[in-house]
């Protein structure tokens, strides 16, 4: 048992986060899969870009369809720059990642040329395992 700021981390505890952890692995498979299905006869009943629904026995499925259009970025800045709407197109410079790696390793650039540039950035994860097998 763990103290640490008067908060208890017990066995029972990573236990039960480790069983639930499972289950929810297994719920998720299972509602995976029948989501296809219902996908599945959605298809086969409207098309796949209509949205629909069915009732059974007082439960409403519904499909909602969400469409979502973007340009062609290569075609459409070729075109725009035939058109001469130069305008139109971005520049975007950002920092190359690759090339500034090589260029540290060549000798190129230092550490310190960079310095106040590397934004860190941190997520906590939480993972239980079981040592032994169940």
């Amino acid at each position: 048992m763990v103290k640490q700021n008067d908060s208890f981390i017990t066995d029972e505890m990573l236990v039960k986060y480790y069983e639930l952890n499972k289950k929810k692995k297994e719920i998720e498979l299972e509602m995976n899969q029948l989501k296809d299905l219902f996908q599945d006869y959605f298809n086969k009943l409207v098309g796949p870009t209509n949205k629909a629904e069915i009732t059974i026995n007082g439960y409403k499925l519904q499909r909602q369809i969400r469409k979502v259009e973007k340009y062609n970025e290569d075609v459409t800045v070729k075109r725009l720059e035939e058109l001469q709407m130069n305008d139109l197109v971005q520049v975007v410079k950002k920092p190359d990642d690759v090339k500034i790696k090589s260029a540290l390793q060549l000798g190129l650039l230092s550490e310190s040329n960079l310095e106040g540039c590397i934004v860190t950035s941190y997520s906590p994860a939480i993972s239980v395992k079981t040592l032994t097998p169940r």
